[in-house]
């Protein structure tokens, strides 16, 4: 392989590495099919709605941001993660989630802190929608 090939794939390969902002939440595989049109999912059939899914790191928060969008967050709170109880529950306003172990509280818009003492986000898994099946996974 010449140089100047070997040169450009080795640019390629660290600019396509991507700083992970949740690395003190531990990696867990996630990969769901999820039909919307399953009674089961009820829950997030009108946009501004959320459910608690299992699996991630500590459980999962499935947001429906509108007819087309979804966000998933892993429970995990992001300060202190080490602690047993960093758990993260949407609170009854349903646009907040909080950790009662340490008083961090997230939008579940966007899981951006919105109270500390966390300074990270809640960790966010990828997903993509066809209108009836969503799939969730990292």
């Amino acid at each position: 392989m010449n140089n100047s090939l070997y040169i450009l794939l080795l640019a390629l390969t660290f600019l396509s590495c991507s700083k992970d902002d949740n690395a003190n939440i531990p990696l867990v595989a996630v990969n769901y099919t999820i039909y919307t049109n399953d009674p089961a999912y009820n829950a997030v059939s009108t946009p501004g709605t959320w459910m608690y899914l299992n699996g991630g790191s500590r459980g999962i928060i499935l947001y429906r941001a509108s007819n087309a969008e979804f966000k998933v967050y892993d429970r995990h709170c992001t300060y202190d993660s080490d602690n047993s109880c960093a758990l993260v529950s949407v609170e009854a306003s349903n646009i907040s989630a909080k950790d009662d172990c340490c008083g961090s509280q997230f939008l579940i818009t966007d899981g951006s802190v919105i109270k500390n003492p966390a300074s990270l986000p809640l960790k966010q898994y990828k997903n993509s929608y066809d209108g009836s099946v969503l799939r969730i996974f990292n």
